[in-house]
């Protein structure tokens, strides 16, 4: 059994602070669905609410239709995954996986049977009467989640699960976690800073900031059409050109910066006179040849070679650098530190924006 979760207009106050703000949406029943922000965002305060550990100052929560008010954690149909899995260290893995069955009064027989089924969803078959303690990182973390699928909840809830792995070991979680909820269908809600993670795994995600749910689509939306400056700076690298509108041309805009006039699309229907600024990706960025659009002329500062991908980093406004990175192709030309350097981009791969917070670096 799976069900969709509806925030309807909620907002959740601590006394004067409020820590989510009018958020609206609906996620899909069996849909993977992330919120990706930084630290205090308010993204961990929408999963309390969800799982009925807070209550909101405003709005409602509905989980497949019907309104969670008043309903603890215990009677609704969820599980929480927290970040420190919070695993018996004494028991089992298959006692461990049990717990909550046994918290219901099913039979040992019941509860052995079902801890085995989900051994072997999460490929650990043959690990049953190991210790936790015995167990890997990754092989931890596959317990939780087996433990929170045995109550067969309709909606599996996921706070930061991954963020005390090594970085080697998260990357594979991310594919193993993907695939475990695409084999049992349910929804699953997931909290992270992490934006690999969400990109990687989500349908869909919502991005938030200080309360405010920013933007929601899935992966490639959030990146390639970034509505806010917040979202543009916190997914992804980007370089960002601050300016003001002087014309519009079909679905572009043209901004005057310190560079000169660059152009855009237009995605938020930006009019002359207007702040605005102007956001372009450093993959989206390439050495400028003679008949280049959007050519900018500026001093190296120093380049890294990264293996695969070659970064050259140059002297933008203020304390941000201009970044332009680039496929290893084996013949990238040379630049020395102070050096002049022409790069350019194609307008469809720049947004044009209304002035607003950027992310923190």
């Amino acid at each position: 059994m799976s069900a969709d979760v509806e925030l309807d207009h909620m907002t959740i106050r601590f006394g004067e602070f409020t820590a989510v703000k009018d958020a609206n949406l609906k996620i899909e029943d069996g849909e993977f669905f992330s919120f990706l922000g930084p630290s205090g965002c308010g993204k961990t305060t929408i999963l309390r609410a969800i799982s009925g550990f807070l209550e909101p100052t405003e709005g409602e929560v509905r989980i497949g239709g019907k309104n969670m008010k008043g309903i603890g954690p215990n009677k609704r149909p969820t599980a929480l995954i927290f970040q420190n899995l919070a695993l018996f260290p004494l028991m089992s893995v298959a006692d461990n996986i049990a717990f909550g069955l046994e918290v219901r009064g099913v039979g040992k027989a019941e509860r052995r049977k079902r801890a085995d089924e989900l051994l072997d969803l999460i490929a650990l078959g043959d690990q049953g009467n190991k210790k936790v303690s015995e167990l890997s990182g990754g092989q931890k973390q596959r317990v939780a989640i087996a433990r929170a699928l045995a109550v067969e909840p309709a909606v599996l809830l996921l706070d930061e699960p991954l963020s005390a792995l090594d970085l080697k070991l998260r990357q594979h979680m991310r594919t193993e976690l993907r695939a475990i909820q695409q084999r049992v269908g349910i929804t699953f809600i997931y909290i992270t800073h992490d934006q690999g993670e969400a990109l990687t795994m989500s349908d869909r995600i919502a991005v938030m900031s200080q309360g405010i749910i920013q933007q929601v689509g899935t992966g490639t939306e959030v990146y390639e059409n970034s509505q806010t400056a917040f979202v543009a700076s916190f997914v992804g690298e980007n370089n960002p050109f601050h300016g003001k509108v002087v014309g519009t041309e079909g679905s572009d805009a043209l901004v005057d910066t310190a560079f000169g006039r660059l152009r855009g699309r237009n995605v938020r229907g930006m009019q002359p006179g207007q702040s605005a600024m102007l956001f372009v990706r450093p993959e989206s960025m390439s050495f400028a040849n003679g008949d280049a659009e959007n050519v900018i002329e500026s001093q190296v500062l120093h380049s890294e070679f990264e293996g695969s991908f070659f970064s050259v980093f140059l002297r933008g406004e203020g304390a941000k650098d201009i970044v332009m990175s680039m496929t290893n192709s084996g013949d990238l030309p040379q630049y020395q530190e102070g050096e002049s350097a022409r790069v350019a981009f194609k307008a469809e791969r720049a947004l044009v924006l209304p002035v607003g917070d950027v992310a923190d670096e």
